[in-house]
């Protein structure tokens, strides 16, 4: 009985939790997708040398946010 009222008056705090985890991996992600695609322009025009750390900076950083 203790449990379920401990888990009703937690449930708000919990939410707002999983909200904040959520928002975080969602900007994770975008930054990760925009690092990998300005990575994939710079390497293929510029200096493939400057592109490809930026591609691979963003790519982890998306995998890190999905997973």
């Amino acid at each position: 009985m203790l449990g379920v009222i401990w888990s009703i008056l937690t449930l708000p705090i919990r939410i707002l939790g999983w909200t904040a985890d959520l928002l975080s991996r969602l900007t994770g992600l975008g930054i990760g997708f925009a690092l990998m695609v300005l990575g994939v322009a710079v390497g293929a025009g510029p200096s493939l040398a400057l592109g490809l750390p930026i591609f691979v900076l963003g790519l982890l950083l998306t995998l890190r946010s999905l997973g």
